[in-house]
């Protein structure tokens, strides 16, 4: 399966809901790497890569995020695989 990289940008109640501790915690299960941040208008961004199988589960997974988030709307992106992360982290 080919390597892929998905930049996505989620908007709804996606913040104060613990949506990037859970989405670190998804991606690292998937074995995906990247990064999880917030953003100033309250929307939050990620960057993942990894099989695509697993990058599409997690963009699925991403569409509902945790128990308490509202996931209004997902801006889905792909890009080219770059392999420049070693795990996935949270960006502050």
């Amino acid at each position: 399966m080919a390597q892929k990289r998905i930049h996505l940008i989620i908007r709804g109640r996606v913040q104060g809901v613990y949506f990037r501790a859970a989405t670190q915690r998804e991606a690292r299960r998937l074995g995906l790497t990247g990064w999880v941040k917030n953003r100033n208008d309250g929307s939050v961004e990620m960057l993942a890569e990894g099989e695509e199988d697993s990058i599409r589960d997690l963009a699925s997974w991403a569409s509902h995020g945790p128990t308490a988030a509202r996931v209004e709307n997902v801006d889905t992106r792909w890009r080219g695989y770059t392999g420049e992360f070693h795990e996935f982290s949270i960006v502050e």
